[in-house]
Parts: C-alpha cells; structure tokens; sequence
C-alpha cells in the first residue's frame, strides 16, 4: 500500500531501549517496497547537482541505502565499519553514541586525496558517528560534498556535530 509520506512507513515503539526513549523504526519503512523505493529515489534527489565520487555508507543501514545509492549513480561504494570487521589495513575514529562509545574503521586505501564523497545513512541522531565518518574521509585526503540521511532526530542536535558540512534529511523528527 503506498504511504503519502515517507514518515508513514516508520513505525514509533516507545520505551526503546529505555524508558522515555521514542524508537523511530525504520526496518518498517526497508520492509516495505514502496517505502524502501521512495527512501532511496528520495536519498538519490537529495543528491542531485552534487559532485561526487563515491558513497560512503555506515555500518549497518547506511549500507543499505549507500549500495543502492551508488548503484544509481554509477559510483564505487565505500563501507565504514565497526572496529575489527575490515581485513586490510585500517585507519579508525572513536566517537561517543548516545548510549556510550564506540569507533569505526575504513580502509586505509579506500580514499585517495581530492576525492568527493558523499555519505549516507538511515539516522542523524546525536552526529556522532557521522562526524566521525567526516573525519576520516578527510583524514584520507578526501572531501565530503554532503550528507544525506533518511530521517533526523532533531532533538538530539546531532546537526551541531556537523557544522560546516551540507546536510540533507528526507524525514526530522523534532525530539529524541
């Protein structure tokens, strides 16, 4: 069944993963044909006249979104992932989440200086992993030409994190 909006297909559980938490679902939207097409056109607009490169997507929905996107843009894909899961050689960031902290690794190789990459994910919550991500590309010598998410939570001002940088997202919530 086609949605109006893109929001429609995202489901909201509340108290996860804790108490006074809303959960923005977005496996509902994935799941959906029409929600995953309208995601990814929707993600793939958000791009146009930009120049890029290559598409970097973060572990794990952003690879979802990432691999499709590049696809229809024709452009080599770059994964980012947790620390650990690359085989050869690795440059990492730690960052802090919203719950904790972690870090995420790209191949040393997988950036060459001068190189325009646009990054991709499901979520922009408190920006950490993203600015992460913006860091290590720019630690290969590349440049980020924009950031587009699918939805954002604006209430944990993860746009702050991000100043500086062209950021586009398709859904805002305004709270946590």
């Amino acid at each position: 069944m086609k949605r109006e909006h893109l929001e429609d297909y995202v489901l909201t559980i509340p108290d996860f993963p804790e108490p006074g938490i809303m959960f923005r679902d977005i496996t509902s939207l994935i799941q959906d044909p029409d929600g995953l097409q309208d995601s990814v056109n929707g993600l793939v607009d958000s791009l146009k006249g930009v120049d890029c490169d290559a598409v970097l997507g973060l572990e794990s929905r952003g690879f979802i979104f990432g691999t499709a996107i590049a696809y229809k843009l024709q452009k080599g894909f770059i994964p980012v992932r947790k620390k650990g899961k690359l085989p050869r050689e690795t440059v990492s960031m730690a960052y802090d989440l919203e719950y904790g902290k972690a870090e995420i690794e790209i191949h040393k190789d997988a950036i060459k200086p001068g190189q325009k990459v646009v990054i991709v994910d499901d979520l922009i919550a408190t920006g950490g992993t993203i600015e992460a991500a913006c860091k290590l590309v720019e630690m290969l010598g590349g440049e980020v030409s924009r950031i587009s998410v699918v939805m954002e939570l604006a209430g944990l001002h993860g746009r702050d994190k991000l100043k500086g940088y062209d950021v586009r997202s398709l859904i805002c919530y305004e709270g946590k």
